[in-house]
């Protein structure tokens, strides 16, 4: 396995200075993501001067670096005991209430124990369109978000649903409680998202990204939280999250798009406050209306119960 390992040696300049490891990494290897990088060196595949540093390990003028790349490994489905909740289920689709900590589909960094290793323990029917790693996806959830997905069972219902949700006739409700009072009762944010230019691993508004418009409807205004109906009318990656963050209204408990406050942890939450609560879409065989709903998990509820009861400001 180690002939297959692939060395880079890099020797930093005066201009390299202070920065951070895995900064001068990801800018001398550009292939490499920064996550990659910091996987790396936590890995002990990255050498200073011979010696194995931390990423935020900061570099000094002329220090050789040793970068080794070992192969990534090969990423499969493999169907796993996983219980899930499967709310409707035909002979095309399977609707499901997805659980905040867990992944939809295997990644790099989620190789098994995801949605898809359920649903291949649960069924041998699912659509390929997706390939190997997504069998029957035709939308995601957020890790940390829970709520109502609808699976494709086969290569007809997928494609049929991947139209509806590219004309956007898939409705999707979800509900939040963000930071802030937002006074108006209603409202809609039209801003265009992309990748952030900072971190790559996060999306940001940004004025060449995609279209992105998300409508939002007050149920609930607390000291300095409000509880909101959200409904994207766009599907873009962390939309919701992103967009309440960008009108200064971000979502309790999201550590990637707000630093963690302490109602956080006084509300005990271990996740962000977002559930696809509301899911209406056209059966994909006979186009009858199809709608569902999906309850506020237990976690989320004891938040709301504890606001209500204290009426807390943080």
């Amino acid at each position: 396995m180690e002939k297959h390992i692939r060395k880079i040696k890099l020797t930093s300049s005066y201009k390299d200075i202070g920065k951070r490891l895995d900064l001068f990494i990801c800018e001398r290897i550009q292939k490499l993501s920064r996550s990659r990088v910091q996987k790396l060196i936590s890995q002990g595949n990255v050498f200073v001067n011979n010696q194995k540093k931390s990423k935020s390990h900061f570099v000094k003028r002329g220090d050789d670096i040793e970068v080794n790349i070992p192969p990534l490994l090969k990423l499969e489905a493999k169907p796993e005991d996983i219980k899930i909740n499967i709310i409707y289920e035909d002979e095309d689709i399977i609707v499901l209430s997805k659980p905040a900590g867990i992944v939809v589909h295997p990644s790099p960094g989620h190789p098994a124990k995801t949605i898809v290793n359920a649903l291949l323990f649960h069924t041998k029917f699912l659509s390929d369109i997706g390939g190997v790693l997504r069998p029957g996806i035709v939308h995601r959830l957020d890790k940390q978000t829970s709520g109502l997905m609808i699976v494709a069972k086969n290569d007809d219902a997928h494609k049929n649903l991947s139209q509806q949700f590219k004309k956007k006739s898939v409705k999707k409700i979800y509900l939040a409680l963000v930071h802030g009072r937002i006074e108006e009762d209603e409202g809609k944010i039209d801003a265009p998202i992309g990748r952030s230019r900072r971190n790559r691993k996060k999306m940001s508004v940004i004025p060449e990204g995609r279209e992105s418009v998300t409508e939002f409807e007050v149920l609930k205004r607390f000291n300095n939280f409000t509880l909101i109906k959200v409904r994207p009318i766009t599907g873009r990656t962390h939309q919701i999250r992103v967009h309440l963050s960008y009108i200064g209204k971000p979502v309790v408990g999201d550590v990637q798009y707000r630093k963690r406050r302490r109602i956080e942890d006084y509300l005990k939450l271990k996740r962000h406050f977002l559930h696809a609560s509301k899911l209406e879409f056209k059966h994909p065989r006979d186009g009858k209306e199809m709608s569902f709903e999906d309850k506020l998990p237990e976690e989320l509820k004891n938040s709301l119960n504890m606001l209500e009861n204290k009426n807390i400001d943080f």
